[in-house]
């Protein structure tokens, strides 16, 4: 999937919704970092903030943590929130 820079849902939501399906495949690996905030802007042709908006809704979820000087990691499996919760700012 890719974001949608036309459509309805915000930029930031999409992105949140992308990475998190990306955590729950395996793509993004527990313990590993994410992409850099620069790579996620260049990767979706998406600002700054839109991409900080993103990460910040998954770290609230409380899939990822950053570590001041290393980078955003995803939290290991055993942290990860229910797969019944319905992810912030969205519906189901």
């Amino acid at each position: 999937m890719s974001i949608d820079h036309d459509g309805i849902e915000p930029l930031y939501l999409q992105l949140a919704s992308l990475l998190r399906r990306q955590i729950r495949s395996g793509e993004l690996l527990a313990g590993r970092a994410i992409p850099s905030e620069q790579r996620l802007m260049q990767m979706h042709e998406l600002g700054r903030d839109t991409v900080r908006a993103g990460i910040a809704v998954l770290k609230k979820e409380g899939w990822l943590v950053t570590q001041r000087g290393r980078g955003t990691f995803v939290k290991p499996a055993e942290q990860w929130p229910d797969e019944d919760a319905a992810p912030s700012g969205e519906n189901r």
